[in-house]
Protein backbone atom coordinates (compact mmCIF):
# COMPACT_ATOMS: atom_id res chain seq x y z
CA UNK A 1 0.00 0.00 0.00
CA UNK A 2 1.35 3.07 -0.86
CA UNK A 3 1.19 6.57 0.81
CA UNK A 4 -1.84 7.84 -1.04
CA UNK A 5 -3.95 4.50 -0.25
CA UNK A 6 -3.10 4.52 3.29
CA UNK A 7 -4.20 8.18 3.94
CA UNK A 8 -7.31 6.84 2.47
CA UNK A 9 -7.93 3.75 4.15
CA UNK A 10 -7.71 6.11 7.57
CA UNK A 11 -10.24 8.76 5.85
CA UNK A 12 -12.53 5.62 5.32
CA UNK A 13 -12.42 4.23 8.68
CA UNK A 14 -12.97 7.53 10.12
CA UNK A 15 -16.05 8.26 7.99
CA UNK A 16 -17.02 4.47 9.23
CA UNK A 17 -16.45 5.02 12.59
CA UNK A 18 -19.26 7.71 12.44
CA UNK A 19 -17.07 9.78 14.62
CA UNK A 20 -18.69 12.55 16.65
CA UNK A 21 -16.78 15.93 14.58
CA UNK A 22 -17.96 18.41 17.03
CA UNK A 23 -16.43 16.25 20.11
CA UNK A 24 -12.55 17.09 20.87
CA UNK A 25 -11.84 13.70 20.02
CA UNK A 26 -13.33 13.67 16.62
CA UNK A 27 -12.04 17.35 15.44
CA UNK A 28 -8.57 16.02 16.59
CA UNK A 29 -9.12 12.81 14.65
CA UNK A 30 -10.70 14.76 11.87
CA UNK A 31 -7.81 17.38 11.76
CA UNK A 32 -5.47 14.37 11.87
CA UNK A 33 -6.54 12.53 9.18
CA UNK A 34 -6.78 15.94 6.93
CA UNK A 35 -3.02 16.46 7.49
CA UNK A 36 -2.31 13.09 6.49
CA UNK A 37 -4.00 13.44 2.91
CA UNK A 38 -2.39 16.77 2.71
CA UNK A 39 1.41 15.00 3.64
CA UNK A 40 0.92 12.58 1.21
CA UNK A 41 -0.56 14.64 -1.67
CA UNK A 42 2.67 17.08 -1.11
CA UNK A 43 5.05 13.74 -1.06
CA UNK A 44 3.67 13.15 -3.82
CA UNK A 45 4.05 15.85 -5.63
CA UNK A 46 7.88 16.11 -4.48
CA UNK A 47 8.15 12.60 -6.80
CA UNK A 48 6.58 13.58 -9.43
CA UNK A 49 9.39 16.37 -9.83
CA UNK A 50 12.33 14.15 -8.13
CA UNK A 51 11.53 11.87 -11.20
CA UNK A 52 11.09 14.91 -14.18
CA UNK A 53 14.45 15.91 -12.58
CA UNK A 54 15.87 12.99 -12.82
CA UNK A 55 15.00 12.30 -16.55
CA UNK A 56 15.82 15.78 -17.16
CA UNK A 57 19.50 14.96 -15.91
CA UNK A 58 19.40 11.10 -18.05
CA UNK A 59 18.84 13.32 -21.05
CA UNK A 60 21.74 15.60 -20.37
CA UNK A 61 24.08 13.22 -19.66
CA UNK A 62 23.19 11.52 -23.11
CA UNK A 63 23.17 14.74 -24.58
CA UNK A 64 26.84 15.67 -23.05
CA UNK A 65 27.72 12.48 -23.89
CA UNK A 66 26.73 12.53 -27.71
CA UNK A 67 28.69 16.17 -27.26
CA UNK A 68 31.94 14.50 -26.12
CA UNK A 69 31.54 11.03 -28.72
CA UNK A 70 31.29 14.22 -31.32
CA UNK A 71 34.47 15.93 -30.16
CA UNK A 72 36.72 13.09 -29.70
CA UNK A 73 36.07 11.59 -32.77
CA UNK A 74 38.43 13.61 -35.08
CA UNK A 75 40.80 11.89 -37.04
CA UNK A 76 43.52 13.65 -35.18
CA UNK A 77 41.84 12.10 -31.65
CA UNK A 78 45.25 10.46 -31.06
CA UNK A 79 47.51 13.34 -31.71
CA UNK A 80 45.77 16.51 -31.17
CA UNK A 81 46.90 17.87 -34.36
CA UNK A 82 47.69 17.21 -37.87
CA UNK A 83 49.44 18.99 -41.09
CA UNK A 84 48.77 20.16 -44.30
CA UNK A 85 48.57 17.13 -45.99
CA UNK A 86 46.57 15.36 -43.42
CA UNK A 87 48.75 13.89 -41.73
CA UNK A 88 49.20 13.13 -37.81
CA UNK A 89 52.11 14.89 -36.33
CA UNK A 90 53.26 15.20 -32.47
CA UNK A 91 53.44 18.45 -31.06
CA UNK A 92 54.72 18.66 -27.70
CA UNK A 93 54.59 22.23 -26.00
CA UNK A 94 57.74 21.35 -23.49
CA UNK A 95 59.66 20.43 -26.46
CA UNK A 96 62.95 23.24 -26.32
CA UNK A 97 65.31 23.86 -29.69
CA UNK A 98 68.92 24.72 -28.99
CA UNK A 99 69.93 27.92 -31.42
CA UNK A 100 73.02 29.67 -31.55
CA UNK A 101 73.63 33.36 -32.24
CA UNK A 102 76.30 33.17 -35.21
CA UNK A 103 77.21 36.66 -34.12
CA UNK A 104 77.81 36.58 -30.45
CA UNK A 105 77.86 32.92 -29.92
CA UNK A 106 75.06 33.08 -27.18
CA UNK A 107 73.15 29.73 -27.04
CA UNK A 108 69.06 30.02 -26.71
CA UNK A 109 66.56 27.41 -25.81
CA UNK A 110 63.63 28.38 -28.17
CA UNK A 111 60.26 26.30 -28.36
CA UNK A 112 58.75 25.12 -31.48
CA UNK A 113 55.85 28.34 -31.22
CA UNK A 114 58.86 30.83 -31.72
CA UNK A 115 60.87 29.21 -34.05
CA UNK A 116 57.84 29.25 -36.51
CA UNK A 117 57.58 32.58 -36.13
CA UNK A 118 60.30 32.56 -38.70
CA UNK A 119 62.48 35.03 -36.86
CA UNK A 120 63.79 36.12 -33.57
CA UNK A 121 66.47 38.29 -32.61
CA UNK A 122 69.51 37.45 -29.75
CA UNK A 123 68.50 38.99 -26.40
CA UNK A 124 72.65 39.26 -26.06
CA UNK A 125 73.45 41.27 -28.89
CA UNK A 126 69.64 42.00 -30.96
CA UNK A 127 70.97 40.03 -33.84
CA UNK A 128 67.85 39.20 -35.86
CA UNK A 129 68.25 35.31 -36.11
CA UNK A 130 65.53 33.55 -39.12
CA UNK A 131 64.43 30.06 -39.17
CA UNK A 132 63.45 28.45 -42.55
CA UNK A 133 62.10 24.80 -42.81
CA UNK A 134 61.66 22.30 -45.04
CA UNK A 135 58.99 20.09 -45.41
CA UNK A 136 61.64 17.45 -44.06
CA UNK A 137 62.26 19.05 -41.07
CA UNK A 138 59.08 18.01 -39.00
CA UNK A 139 57.99 21.19 -37.37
Amino acid sequence: MNLSEKSAYLKGLMDGLKLDQEAPEGKMISGIVELLQEVTGAIGDLQENAEAVSDELDEIEDDLDAIEDYLMDDDDEEDGFMDDDGEDFDYDDDTMYEVTCPKCGEVLHLDEETLLNDSVDCPKCGEPLEFEFDEDDGL
